[in-house]
């Protein structure tokens, strides 16, 4: 009987610190949030925390959580978690390369591959892609090649560029690259610029001779700015005709200010550089333009074949390095994978129908893309967390984890566009030993997004 009365006193005994241990935890965040929500960079925002025991599940601090906000990147966590579920973390994208030995058409077997000719992955680089391929239709006795054609893995496959609700002001730039079913170094390209010593004279393009072509016609209106004003240049898409336009400003005295944009034409940017390493081996592209031919739609023995590197891979660059056109890809081919139409549209249906079935409710994730470029997007700080306590159940979680950066000394995910800011994450706590998963979102605020960063940092430190 002492036996069973002793061990029942250390039960109770921990129950009551670890119930006192939560009480703090959730009182030091009144505490903070409530100084928070008062200063004067939040007096016209939307703002919302939500903050879970990961063990429990029990919320330990709430506030707006079923509020719609802008989430920005934070809405990454969910396309990348349906991707993992849906897809496999061992799925692989294929690109294959075939030829008609009557037409001489090229053929390209494209599923959207995001990372093909990118320079984050050894396989992947783009000297070493074209090299194989140029190799493999050599050895194959292949020398003269009339004209080339894309063509989808699956029947349907949409040619909207871009998702719906993406602004003018991104969709030029490196970061509002779209996700095409060809995609080429991650469909960017860099600009170097030279600035003269005197505010507001024209800045130059140095390597204009080495852009794609699509690129070939600019309307350079950049002017030099005052030393340390940083990157202020916009590329913006031409809205008719190919006449791209350059506008703003970068610092005086730059030599090579490097920015980068985004094309619009990957697969003609990709035959570019594979004509040039066909041409390395004697082999003749005659017409690098596309060709309606279409004898092979229907399948082909492939003389290269190309594979990405699994999705975990993948997945840590989308989460670690934000990179939107993987969103995109990804949701594209979540569509495929479920309804056979590789699109956004599709992808969307399939991201809403998965996370109703986690009993997340699809007005809580009112997604219009997949990266969370779009400022039409509307997340609940709820939503978020439920995602995230739903990866932290799952085999593949060690991956997906991998991918969040480090903030503020804590995983998480965040989240920038104009007058956004938000963060979500994992964070176990030093004080109490426990693992804490949260979501933390502001929408209009005031004054620069550093500063308010740093106070949504004070908020969360006393998670730690």
């Amino acid at each position: 009987m002492r036996i069973i009365k002793a061990v029942f006193h250390i039960s109770f005994t921990l129950f009551l610190t670890t119930t006192l241990q939560a009480q703090a935890t959730s009182a030091r965040l009144q505490k903070a949030y409530a100084a928070f929500e008062n200063d004067p960079q939040l007096k016209y925002a939307s703002h919302s925390l939500y903050v879970v025991e990961v063990a429990t599940g029990k919320p330990v601090f709430s506030k707006n959580i079923r509020q719609g906000l802008a989430p920005a990147s934070t809405q990454k966590v969910v396309t990348a978690a349906a991707a993992y579920a849906i897809l496999g973390q061992e799925f692989q994208y294929n690109t294959s390369f075939g030829l008609d030995p009557e037409t001489k058409t090229l053929f390209i077997r494209a599923s959207g591959d995001p990372s093909f000719g990118s320079i984050r992955y050894a396989t992947t680089k783009p000297e070493r892609l074209v090299e194989a391929i140029a190799d493999s239709f050599s050895k194959n006795g292949i020398s003269n090649i009339s004209g080339w054609k894309v063509l989808p893995q699956s029947k349907n496959a949409d040619t909207q560029l871009l998702p719906d609700g993406w602004i003018v002001q991104d969709i030029g730039n490196y970061y509002g690259a779209g996700a095409m079913l060809l995609n080429w170094r991650e469909n960017q390209y860099e600009l170097l610029l030279k600035s003269t010593s005197k505010i507001g004279d024209p800045v130059e393009i140095v390597n204009k001779d080495k852009l794609p072509s699509e690129l070939q016609n600019i309307d350079n209106q950049l002017k030099s700015a005052a030393a340390g004003s940083g990157d202020n240049a916009y590329i913006y898409l031409p809205f008719s005709g190919n006449r791209f336009q350059l506008k703003g400003t970068i610092p005086v005295g730059q030599s090579k200010f490097s920015i980068s944009g985004a094309v619009t034409n990957s697969a003609a940017y990709f035959m570019e550089a594979l004509q040039a390493a066909f041409a390395q081996k004697g082999m003749v592209v005659e017409e690098n333009a596309a060709t309606t031919a279409d004898k092979f739609d229907k399948g082909f023995t492939p003389i290269a074949t190309v594979l990405s590197p699994t999705l975990d891979s993948l997945s840590y660059w989308f989460l670690r390095r934000s990179i939107n056109l993987y969103g995109e890809a990804f949701l594209k081919t979540l569509g495929e994978n479920k309804s056979g139409e590789w699109s956004a549209e599709a992808g969307l249906v399939t991201l809403r129908k998965f996370w109703a079935q986690q009993n997340i409710d699809s007005f809580a994730l009112r997604m219009y893309d997949g990266s969370g470029l779009s400022p039409q997007n509307r997340v609940t700080t709820q939503a978020l967390v439920q995602v995230l306590q739903y990866a932290r159940g799952q085999k593949w979680f060690g991956s997906y984890y991998a991918g969040f950066p480090n903030y503020n000394g804590m995983l998480m995910k965040s989240g920038t566009i104009n007058g956004v800011k938000g963060f979500c994450g994992y964070h176990k706590s030093k004080k109490d030993g426990k693992e804490y998963v949260f979501a933390f979102l502001v929408n209009n605020h005031s004054g620069s997004s550093a500063a308010l960063v740093k106070k949504m940092f004070a908020v969360l430190d006393e998670l730690k």
